[in-house]
């Protein structure tokens, strides 16, 4: 079975985990280590025959235009992960309805592709914030995945649909659903999809729960970010325990981890995944 492989194409500094220590205005000041770690990721892709999703921060394609290309020439999908990393349901709808076409058309402008996908910064498409489906599908986005179905403190909505599906909204509309992949343990849902779940569960606990997920005949949505393959990023004092902990931890194995996943498991795009419903 193919699974989806996704890049959520942000820098260090846009990190949710490291907002208390870098306000927005900082970030034009602070050192851009993306296009090393997005090369990386890119060489690493090409050696294993994948083509992934890279979901881009609006920030970045303004920035580094020419690295939005070269993802773009080597084969990957080119989606939308917002503009300025914002939480979904700390703007109005007027203000996401803004964002949302301001990113989509930088980031088409950008590339020369049309974005057709959208991820929301921490997920953060929640009860309360539901209505983005509605603007995102008017506005032209085709599927999105933003709602992990795993609730935590900051994202997720339990009891949602496991698997991809087209999911009717009120204004006559579609869209398709693509949700962070978990999986079920004992009656707790596991959350097993990637990012902070990628490098501090072992790797014999993902593999373990992507054969779980192909024997439900379900993909495996997969999400990494580039700063994850970059132990050598700066390292924020006045942050609290827990965030630096989840920023942090395991940043040396992320790497031969990502080999391994990509050795064990053939991974598509997204969009490949959408355009089964």
């Amino acid at each position: 079975m193919q699974h989806a492989f996704s890049i959520d194409l942000e820098d260090w500094f846009h990190v949710y985990n490291l907002t208390s220590v870098i306000p927005q205005h900082s970030w034009e000041h602070r050192e851009s280590r993306v296009e090393k770690n997005v090369g990386k990721l890119l060489d690493i892709l090409e050696t294993h025959s994948t083509k992934a999703t890279f979901f881009i921060l609006g920030w970045i394609a303004r920035k580094h235009p020419a690295l939005i290309r070269e993802v773009a020439e080597r084969g990957h999908e080119i989606a939308s992960h917002g503009m300025m990393h914002e939480l979904v349901y700390e703007m109005t709808p007027d203000e996401f309805r803004a964002e949302m076409i301001e990113a989509k058309e930088l980031i088409e402008d950008v590339s020369g592709v049309q974005v057709n996908g959208f991820r929301a910064s921490n997920f953060s498409i929640t009860r309360g914030s539901l209505w983005a489906l509605e603007i995102l599908a008017e506005v032209g986005f085709k599927y999105d995945t933003s709602i992990f179905p795993f609730e935590r403190r900051r994202y997720g909505i339990s009891g949602t649909p496991r698997r991809p599906h087209r999911r009717r909204l009120s204004n006559g509309m579609s869209i398709v659903e693509i949700p962070p992949s978990v999986v079920s343990v004992a009656g707790l849902i596991l959350p097993v999809a990637g990012g902070g779940y990628f490098r501090l569960l072992p790797y014999g606990i993902t593999r373990w729960a992507i054969q779980r997920i192909e024997g439900e005949a379900r993909p495996f949505c997969f999400y990494i970010h580039p700063w994850e393959l970059d132990p050598e990023q700066p390292r924020m004092r006045g942050i609290d325990p827990v965030s630096k902990f989840l920023h942090y931890q395991n940043l040396r194995r992320t790497e031969p981890r990502l080999l391994k996943i990509l050795s064990d498991f053939e991974f598509g795009t997204y969009h490949e995944v959408a355009e089964l419903l």
